[in-house]
């Protein structure tokens, strides 16, 4: 049943002509609370599309065959193995459209993985070659990488020493994404998490917000409802980060 439900939603997807190529380009990358699992019911995705979420020909995305598509949730469907669902990435982009029109069409470009650790978004592993091979791929024919927005640590809560060095390993990480992809300005947005698969969740959370890099800004999901897992966030709360992502990326210069 699931993987009908899947085939489904992927068969649905309209691949856009090239007359349609996105101008700004936005990367979606972490883990679980990026990929998105809002609506999930029994293990398969309830899709349904709340109007911070609803899809548009204004916002498309890169998919797993390296081809534009009308977007919708779940964005990350073939690119996270698990069953994935509503993350922040929808209502960013409506929220993006609503308070600056004039911005064109946006192009989302997913890489979150669930359950993944900061360790293996390093240089030169599958995670970290994925998102520079996909935006790559995206900026292919045109269109500005307009920044990278990451959701990620929970899965870094289990040791005091991943917690603690998250910092060290973040800002490496930057580094490595800027200069791969020649963007040595790229803009970043980052999620500070308020849950964790451990229990180390200060520790991490004061580790990122001493994160010390140029063009980053940061958003808090301290104190937004959680699932009954305790570690991922509701459909609500999923809205709720898109749109911060939206106000805080629109604070940054225009490029």
């Amino acid at each position: 049943m699931k993987s009908l439900v899947w085939l489904t939603i992927l068969c649905c997807s309209t691949i856009v002509s090239s007359q349609s190529k996105p101008q700004n380009i936005f990367i979606l990358a972490g883990q679980s609370n990026m990929a998105g699992r809002g609506g999930i019911i029994n293990g398969v995705f309830n899709k349904v599309e709340p109007p911070e979420c609803t899809p548009g020909p204004q916002i498309l995305r890169f998919n797993a065959k390296l081809a534009w598509e009308e977007a919708h949730d779940p964005l990350h469907a073939d690119i996270d193995p698990k069953t994935c669902g509503m993350g922040p990435g929808m209502s960013f982009a409506n929220a993006v459209l609503a308070k600056d029109p004039s911005i064109g069409v946006i192009g989302l470009v997913p890489c979150a993985v669930g359950g993944t650790k900061i360790r293996e978004w390093k240089r030169e592993m599958k995670l970290y070659n994925n998102m520079i091979e996909r935006t790559k791929a995206a900026l292919k024919d045109g269109g500005d990488l307009r920044a990278l927005l990451w959701f990620q640590g929970e899965s870094d809560t289990t040791t005091l020493e991943e917690a603690t060095t998250y910092k060290a390993s973040f800002e490496k990480f930057i580094a490595d994404v800027r200069a791969d992809l020649a963007a040595p300005t790229l803009p970043v947005v980052q999620v500070i998490v308020t849950s964790g698969d451990g229990k180390f969740v200060k520790e991490i959370r004061e580790s990122q917000q001493a994160i010390n890099v140029a063009n980053l800004k940061q958003v808090d999901s301290q104190g937004l409802p959680l699932q009954g897992d305790h570690v991922h966030l509701t459909t609500e709360s999923a809205i709720k980060v898109g749109h911060m992502l939206a106000d805080a990326f629109l604070q940054f210069p225009s490029q």
